[in-house]
């Protein structure tokens, strides 16, 4: 079958006559050649034979063979582990056919991908195909592959050469120069698998109802540098509460990330009465200025939270509960210290050890007594009769600077009738996961790995509260 002309219509054909094999004249395709791919580039000069039967023309177009890629959550898992590898892991990772042509192709829609396997159109080549000719002579060789099959080492598969196909406009970028410096500026740290971000507080992570801009779109449109793949999220933040956020610049680096969050916080959940945080492979360290003081200086928290739905079904909020047994729960682990206490305030060092929604607010407002200046979500009793800090020093202020999306880091702070939440992740410590993909993942000795130490300045509401407690 022959793709709808309007998926046809701009397919590029380059030839070069002096480059032509004897058997006739070579056709040069390029896919998506306004992108870098990894995978892409290594066949955009993969000539095709132009072969022609009867009928007229009838040629495919081949992907890369695939290769044997690193097991993401094995390798996180053994990171975790502390080198230690399960008798039923395996270094590399199954991979079925729909997601090696995402791979291999990260230009083509996901919709039409999908279409080709649902119409069956792609087929899997066989041992006699060789230097990515698939003509007719070869066609009774292609089999068949549906989305879900598993691939073999080596296994090239074979899509219809119209598929080389792309808009004759390129679509517009969603930031300006402006957005786009501003974006590079929260870059804390990059490496080939990982994206240190300092999130802005104001801006949500995730798109959503009534998002416009969301940090996970941006770093896709701005992040990118020359990888094929756009950044992926690998935990989150809370829209007004900002600090260092991980993402991972490929799958399975990703996939890795994910496995090491993972298993964090299932390990924290299982081992809640051994917990050791200075030994933790990841470490999450978070300020926040809370009003009030706990009563020790320091301690461990292990309150378990459930959701709650509240007015219908339009809001929710998450609730420690007495009873973990009566209903349905989550194991969250959170270590505290003060590091200054001063005028009814207290800046707390907050580590927790799992990853649970609102885990820390909750934790702050409910079980210590001490909400979170600027939560008025599990804090607003604590902000009803809220008085501004006294303190004139950042009165006669200059103008404010104008930044991109609407984000504002100046206003907020305790002196001001309205402050904005006092929750920043200023401290993470992870292993080189780089070093671990780039060393074989499972047969490198991953107890050995360095760790990764970044640290995220505070935004400039927050900084302003640090220096009116210290005065």
């Amino acid at each position: 079958m022959v793709l709808p002309a309007v998926l046809r219509r701009s397919v590029i054909r380059r030839s070069f006559p002096s480059s032509a094999a004897p058997g006739g004249e070579s056709l040069h395709f390029s896919i998506f050649c306004e992108r870098k791919s990894t995978y892409a580039l290594s066949i955009a000069t993969e000539t095709v034979s132009e072969q022609k039967n009867e009928k007229g023309s009838n040629r495919w177009f081949t992907l890369p063979p695939f290769t044997a890629t690193a097991n993401g959550s094995a390798l996180g898992n053994r990171i975790m582990n502390g080198g230690a590898q399960a008798e039923a892991e395996t270094s590399t990772t199954a991979i079925t056919a729909l997601k090696w042509v995402f791979r291999c192709c990260p230009e083509l829609p996901r919709s039409l991908v999908q279409k080709l396997f649902r119409l069956r159109k792609v087929r899997r080549g066989s041992s006699m195909i060789e230097n990515s000719e698939c003509n007719l002579e070869a066609r009774d060789q292609l089999k068949r592959v549906a989305a879900n099959d598993i691939l073999n080492i080596g296994d090239k598969l074979c899509l219809p050469i119209s598929v080389q196909v792309f808009p004759t406009e390129r679509a517009p970028d969603c930031c300006n120069k402006e957005e786009k410096k501003f974006i590079h500026s929260l870059v804390l740290y990059k490496d080939p698998a990982i994206l240190a971000i300092n999130k802005p507080p104001g801006l949500p992570v995730q798109g959503g109802i009534g998002v416009k801009r969301s940090l996970d779109q941006l770093a896709a449109s701005c992040l990118s540098y020359d990888y094929s793949e756009p950044p992926r999220l690998v935990h989150r933040l809370d829209r007004d509460s900002s600090g260092i956020l991980i993402m991972g610049r490929t799958s399975t680096s990703t996939s890795v990330l994910h496995s090491i969050f993972r298993e964090k916080t299932l390990g924290a959940s299982k081992h809640a009465n051994h917990v050791d945080s200075e030994k933790k492979i990841l470490q999450k360290r978070y300020w926040a200025l809370v009003i009030g003081s706990p009563r020790r200086t320091k301690g461990l928290i292990t309150a378990p939270l459930v959701k709650m739905v509240l007015d219908d079904g339009r809001s929710e909020q998450i609730m420690v509960i007495d009873n973990a047994e009566s209903m349905p729960f989550q194991h969250a682990i959170t270590t505290y210290k003060v590091i200054k206490s001063h005028h009814g305030y207290t800046w707390l060092e907050l580590c927790p050890l799992t990853g649970r929604k609102h885990q820390l607010r909750v934790h702050c407002a409910e079980v210590l007594g001490t909400p979170i200046v600027g939560d008025y979500k599990y804090g607003w009793q604590a902000h009803r009769n809220w008085k501004p800090f006294p303190h004139n020093s950042h009165k006669n202020q200059g103008k404010k600077q104008s930044l991109p999306f609407g984000l504002d880091f100046e206003s907020g702070s305790i002196a001001e009738n309205s402050p904005r939440l006092h929750l920043h992740c200023k401290q993470l410590t992870l292993p080189d996961v780089s070093c671990a993909l780039h060393n074989d993942s499972l047969d490198h000795d991953c107890s050995r790995l360095e760790r990764l130490e970044l640290d995220a300045p505070l935004p400039s509401y927050m900084q302003r509260s640090w220096d009116i407690i210290n005065n």
